[in-house]
Order: C-alpha cells, then sequence, then structure tokens
C-alpha cells in the first residue's frame, strides 16, 4: 500500500510562531492561556505539562502574572481588562486573524454594516465581531443570506480558515443584494495551500486520512474539501484512531494534517500507515 502525504501539510508559521513562543514563556512561572492556544488536545496536553495552564477567564489571576492571547484573537475589550488587571500580555494572535479584525474595524468606520463570513461560535470570529461594529452579522453559509436583512453598504471579511468556495458563493449573493459592497479576503495562506493541496491529492488516491482537532475548523475544511472529490475520507485526532477495515483492497492512501497539528503527531500516523499492519 502507498502512502502519499499532501506537499502542504501540519503546522503553519503562525501556529507553530505561537507555540514555540508559548514552550519559552513557560520557563519564566506562572503563564496561562485564554482558552486552548490552537485546536488540538494532544499539542495542549503537551503545553500543560510544560507549565501552560488553559483559563476559560483570568478573573482569578493576579497582576504581574503572564497571559497568553491565543491564536484565533480577542475582542478588544478582553484586552482592555486584562491590562487594567495588571496583567503581563503575551499576544500570540495570529498575523492573518489580527488582519481580519484591523479590515473589519476600517470597514465599520467607513460605516459599512460588517459581514464576516465564518462559524458563529468559533473565537476567531468571535475576536472579529469584537472589531466590527455593533450591526455586524456573521454568516455561515449562502443559505444564511436568504435569513437575513442587510444594510445596502456591505463590507465583507472571512474568518481566516474559510474555503474559497463557501466565501465566494455568499460574497456573490451578497452582491446581488447591496447598493455598494467592500471586500477583504482574509482568507490566510496557509489554508489556501493546504486546501488545494489536499484537493489535489484526494483525486489520486484511493482514500484520504486527515489528521487534526475535531474542534479545528481548519482541519474539518480539509475534510470537506477532500470528500468533495468522492473519496472515503477519514478524520483522525491520532494513529491510534485508524482502523484496518477502511484499507481493505486499498493500494494509495493520501494523508494531510490541520495547521494546527502538531509534526509529531503526523509523523505517528504515518509510521503506523508505514509499519504494513493496517491494510492487505
Amino acid at each position: 500500500m502507498e502512502i502519499v502525504l499532501a506537499d502542504k501539510a501540519g503546522f503553519c508559521f503562525g501556529v507553530k510562531r505561537a507555540i514555540n513562543t508559548a514552550f519559552e514563556a513557560a520557563a519564566k512561572g506562572n503563564v496561562y492561556c485564554l482558552g486552548p492556544l490552537i485546536h488540538n488536545p494532544q499539542e495542549v496536553e503537551r503545553l500543560r505539562k510544560a507549565g501552560v495552564k488553559t483559563v476559560e477567564d483570568f478573573s482569578s489571576l493576579q497582576p504581574g502574572e503572564y497571559l497568553i492571547i491565543r491564536s484565533h484573537g480577542v475582542p478588544p475589550q478582553v484586552l482592555e481588562q486584562a491590562r487594567a488587571k495588571g496583567l503581563q500580555i503575551i499576544d500570540l494572535t495570529c498575523p492573518f486573524v489580527g488582519k481580519a479584525q484591523r479590515d473589519a474595524e476600517a470597514l465599520s468606520r467607513e460605516g459599512y454594516q460588517v459581514v464576516v463570513v465564518g462559524e458563529k461560535q468559533h473565537p476567531e470570529v468571535q475576536s472579529i465581531l469584537g472589531y466590527a461594529g455593533q450591526n455586524a452579522l456573521v454568516i455561515e453559509t449562502a443559505d444564511d443570506v436568504e435569513n437575513n436583512t442587510f444594510q445596502p453598504r456591505l463590507g465583507v471579511v472571512a474568518q481566516t480558515t474559510q474555503s474559497y468556495g463557501n466565501f465566494s458563493e455568499i460574497v456573490l449573493k451578497l452582491l446581488r443584494l447591496s447598493k455598494e459592497l467592500k471586500v477583504f479576503n482574509t482568507i490566510c495562506n496557509s489554508t489556501k495551500e493546504r486546501q488545494d493541496s489536499a484537493h489535489a491529492l484526494a483525486g489520486q488516491v484511493d482514500v484520504m486520512l486527515v489528521v487534526g482537532g475535531r474542534n479545528s475548523a481548519n482541519t474539518s475544511r480539509l475534510v470537506s474539501v477532500c470528500r468533495s472529490e468522492g473519496k472515503p475520507t477519514y478524520h483522525i485526532e491520532v494513529a491510534d484512531e485508524i482502523r484496518p477495515e477502511w484499507f481493505a483492497g486499498v493500494s494509495r492512501v493520501g494523508v494531510t494534517a490541520g495547521a494546527s497539528t502538531p509534526d509529531w503527531v503526523l509523523e505517528g500516523v504515518l509510521e503506523k500507515l508505514k509499519s504494513g499492519k493496517v491494510g492487505t
């Protein structure tokens, strides 16, 4: 059985930067992260063992303690509250998320109703909304457009892990409804590269494995991209989840991984596949 790894898979530069900085910060003493640093439970556990504790709020933290702002970012008022409490902020907001925040703020300031294309409950989307003004809306799918009322002037940004297909479909629908439409394409380059690479690979193999956290938006998008090619696609977090029956009669397996999937997890999956104990 041949195993083929996608050209673009695993950690992006923003996640690598966040992980490395978090481990460095852990050497300073008490370090807390506001929510999981990334959507990968295995790496979050490794960080916990190194001394980076995940908290859902910072009410119990003391002045002078370190607080990490994760790659998804936070609304501006959260930053203000943390600074007012005297916490030492380590801001690891992904640069692409930061751009989406700034673009949303600029659109709101120019008088546009901001539309964020993304998942309503995702922490990144919530952070962008904090910059987008009171009338901002979140649209998840093109069908959602029909269920909302919009102002004549619309400004659009995207959750950085959105698929281009979903984003463009929504933008086209909004174009028909608006008198003026201003669009910032804030999908990150790494997301597009991984989606394009996964799409190409899925067309060349019998089965696809997508490795990454089940709560990872970018990993879930990769699953959707692979399934759009009509190939059996399995979303796993770790090698132990692999099932031999997936590979009965399979000659070629494709593997990709989300931008928040650490190298050591991906390597474990590849090693198990290459061991020859998962298929016939």
